[in-house]
């Protein structure tokens, strides 16, 4: 994996080798305390552990130290982050306790004006970010790029003997962007070990691309996401694709899934999604893993299926209590499969898996445990002594000092 700066964000430390962190935003108006501080608080309780509001203008400049207020009275320290974009150097300035609050900074060196007053600007936000001991996310985004610094770059691809493609120097200037930046605000005396960068686009082989390139060109911590990945299933086949080939790279310190959420779906959806994206590469451990097979034509089609859902069901019930008695129990493997073809082997590597039998089989479902058969289970009491003995398992192993868990028969 490669190690970046680790960088303090309010109570919690990224990069380093550290495990990577989820980020999500409210989409509420940021003025408005009471629905900013509740969404902020119902995103951390779906496992977001940093959350950024937009702070866009005077009054939600006013609002934030009071939303930070709240949410400390409330015991939800986790980091507040400001979204700045266009007028940041002035909110900041005019602002000191909106700066004071907020754990970092987040700034687009694309909106912050051209020529000396970007350079004004951008050192007014550093300056800020030095007063207050903060760090700084340096987001380049491609739908709001530096366009002089893209001028530039075109300029002199047109003079090279081989010049690039407008794709490849699309690129390179978000690269470039983000680098100067960084490079500018350590002149400014900002340390390493507090920016970090992101580069983001809504394409998934640019970000993939670009994100490549600045993880060789520095060492500064990294935020992954596509800008605006989309709705339904796409915005989520984009978002994972990007983000677990990066991540299999060991690129990314906090990532987020950017989805537009369907009317009546809750904004935390994204949040399920990073954290199944970390889960299923075995990155981190939230909730116990449940493998079932697809199903076949040698599958009963409505049994197997029926018991898979009882079981999901059932962990997902099962774990508010869990956390809180058995340390560790995010880590437990499950199989619920349809037929023997795969169904004793995919128990074998589960921590506890039931083979169903399909159609042509004997009606019978072996049970294993711990990699070895430990009973046999038939009849209309099957899902139930299922359950029986998964709870059972969950409490022995680790419930268990040892951690052995249940010996098989």
């Amino acid at each position: 994996m490669r190690k970046s700066h680790t960088v303090q964000i309010g109570n919690i430390k990224i990069g380093g080798g550290r495990p990577v962190v989820i980020q999500s935003m409210t989409n509420t108006d940021t003025a408005n305390v009471k629905a900013t501080t509740a969404q902020f608080i119902s995103l951390v309780e779906a496992g977001s552990e940093m959350v950024r509001i937009a702070v866009n203008n005077f009054e939600a400049a006013l609002a934030v130290p009071k939303i930070k207020e709240n949410l400390l009275k409330k015991g939800y320290p986790q980091p507040l982050i400001g979204d700045f974009h266009f007028n940041g150097h002035v909110l900041l300035k005019k602002y000191p306790a909106c700066a004071a609050a907020l754990d970092k900074y987040r700034i687009n060196p694309g909106n912050v004006g051209s020529g000396e007053a970007r350079d004004y600007n951008f050192k007014t936000m550093i300056e800020a970010a030095l007063k207050n001991n903060k760090p700084v996310r340096i987001g380049v985004n491609w739908g709001s790029l530096d366009r002089e610094l893209f001028t530039k770059l075109t300029e002199q691809n047109a003079k090279t003997k081989h010049p690039k493609n407008v794709k490849a120097l699309l690129h390179e200037a978000l690269v470039q962007s983000s680098l100067n930046s960084a490079a500018d605000a350590e002149k400014m005396g900002l340390g390493a070990d507090r920016i970090v960068l992101s580069v983001k686009m809504s394409e998934v082989a640019d970000v993939i691309t670009t994100n490549q390139i600045l993880a060789e060109r520095s060492g500064y911590a990294i935020h992954l996401g596509l800008t605006e990945a989309g709705m339904g299933d796409k915005g989520i086949v984009a978002s994972v694709s990007a983000l677990a080939i990066l991540l299999q790279y060991g690129i990314g310190d906090t990532i987020r899934v950017s989805i537009t959420p369907r009317p009546g779906q809750p904004r935390s959806k994204e949040i399920e999604i990073c954290r199944l994206v970390l889960q299923t590469m075995g990155l981190r451990q939230f909730s116990p893993m449940v493998t079932s097979c697809p199903g076949c034509g040698r599958t009963d089609g409505v049994y197997y299926r029926k018991l898979a859902q009882l079981v999901n069901d059932h962990v997902s019930k099962k774990m508010p209590e869990w956390k809180k008695l058995y340390p560790g129990v995010e880590s437990l493997k499950i199989a619920v499969m349809g037929c023997v073809v795969n169904g004793p082997g995919e128990s074998l590597h589960a921590d506890i898996g039931i083979s169903l039998p399909g159609k042509t089989e004997e009606p019978v479902a072996p049970v294993y445990i711990n990699h070895k058969l430990h009973t046999v289970l038939k009849g209309k009491t099957l899902p139930d002594d299922f359950l029986k003995i998964l709870d059972e398992y969950v409490a022995e192993k680790y419930g268990n000092p040892s951690g052995q868990g249940k010996k098989s028969n």
